[in-house]
């Protein structure tokens, strides 16, 4: 296996380093190094992927990551890559919001060290940062940065630009307690990377300066690209909103999909950001792509890769037979919270249940009732043309009736006319 610098560089990670000598270094073994993770929500996103990956990268190439819960910073706000202030979360929210961020970690470091790298560490800077007064930490962290410095950081400098926003002292003040959260982990720990986004150099700089300054010693930041789709905008959002890792707020099999829905253009560069296949793999699921890009190979890996990292091969499995029931009959094996899944974006009609008994109900009468004809003379053709469909099953029989057997999890029936107009007959 390569080693992890080169292997870094393969995979596009390294945008920016405060030091070239660190390469050196992360092929030697026993460097401590952290990233931090702010508790917005009780759920990290696909957003925070790449560097979950890189603290897997760390431990399994022998260093030992540490990820900091910013229990603390939480209360505070970073205002690098956002246009405007953030909301200030209760003491309630953020415990809440650090609970679920601690089981996601857990899939991604060892914290038991069997990984093969070091004991890894999860720590809340909540736990040095509320004893801090305020006059020590002017006195022993604001006195080694000027204001000139800190407004020439990008994070504030955009703020700083925009009249209608501005920045409040609280966000401003977040790049020194980031600054303070690297040093105390280098005098507690012997931390001396960090790494984050390209959007947290300036927060990580800061954090060498203070360790120069007061420790008169050594330390580095690594910083990785931004993460960003085929257009250009943000990785992790749709149009239905975020794409969590908690599966009660992305499903295993939304999660599949996002991912399978991947655009050619950069679905190469998923692959070396957010799985650990080999170089080789990696560049022959490349040609693939170019090659015959119908296939989706190199969309189907990366979906199977993260989704197996994020929640197991189990509901990875699940995952690929209901993206697969899209199309076939097992649709019918589908239980309901998977079939609603499926079947999230097709339109849907109420059915009453008593219309199921006797067997008076045509697949005729429903397929223009569903609206996927305009009327029966519509539908029976459809019908005879072998282009209806209940619960994915070519339906050829004009006088075919529709029964409680038919149902899929108890009370859904899936119609489909041709190939892709789909849509959920909801029995109640």
């Amino acid at each position: 296996m390569a080693h992890l610098a080169e292997d870094l560089r393969f995979r596009g990670l390294i945008h920016q380093m405060t030091d070239p000598g660190l390469e050196a270094r992360l092929d030697a073994d026993g460097l401590t190094a952290y990233t931090g993770f702010d508790p917005t929500a009780d759920s990290l996103h696909v957003g925070h992927l790449l560097q979950l990956c890189n603290l897997r990268r760390l431990q399994l190439a022998g260093h030992r990551p540490i990820a900091v819960a910013g229990g603390g910073t939480g209360f505070i706000g970073d205002p690098g890559g956002k246009s405007e202030e953030r909301t200030l979360l209760t003491e309630e929210a953020l415990e809440a919001n650090l609970a679920g961020i601690r089981r996601q970690l857990d899939r991604f470091i060892d914290f038991d060290a069997v990984a093969g790298g070091g004991d890894a560490l999860l720590v809340n800077n909540a736990d040095w940062l509320r004893p801090l007064s305020l006059f020590e930490f002017l006195r022993d962290v604001g006195k080694h940065f000027t204001v000139n410095q800190m407004v020439a950081k990008d994070s504030v400098k955009s703020r700083l630009e925009r009249a209608d926003q501005g920045i409040s002292y609280t966000e401003f003040s977040y790049m020194l307690l980031q600054a303070y959260d690297f040093l105390h982990l280098f005098d507690t720990y012997g931390c001396q990377l960090q790494l984050g986004g390209s959007d947290q150099w300036g927060n990580i700089t800061a954090g060498i300066d203070l360790i120069r300054r007061v420790r008169h010693r050594e330390a580095w930041g690594l910083t990785t690209p931004l993460v960003l789709k085929a257009d250009g905008t943000k990785f992790g959002k749709t149009e239905s909103g975020t794409v969590w890792l908690d599966p009660d707020r992305t499903s295993p099999y939304q999660l599949y999909q996002f991912l399978y829905r991947t655009e050619d253009a950069v679905v190469g560069t998923y692959l070396r950001y957010f799985t650990f296949l080999d170089h080789e793999e990696i560049l022959g699921l490349d040609q693939a792509t170019a090659e015959h890009p119908e296939r989706r190979e190199a969309q189907r890996q990366l979906a199977r890769e993260v989704c197996g990292l994020i929640h197991g091969v189990d509901e990875t499995t699940r995952a690929e037979e209901a993206a697969g029931a899209l199309f076939g009959e097992h649709v019918t094996g589908l239980d309901e919270a998977t079939l609603l899944d499926v079947f999230a974006d097709a339109p849907s009609t109420p059915l009453d249940r008593d219309r199921l008994v006797g067997g008076e109900l045509t697949l005729v009468d429903l397929l223009v009732e569903t609206g996927l004809d305009t009327s029966k003379s519509r539908a029976r053709a459809t019908v005879e043309g072998g282009g209806a469909y209940l619960n994915n099953r070519r339906e050829n029989e004009l006088a075919r009736t529709l029964g409680e057997g038919d149902l899929v999890a108890g009370r859904y029936l899936v119609l489909r006319r041709g190939k892709k107009d789909y849509h959920l007959v909801r029995v109640e």
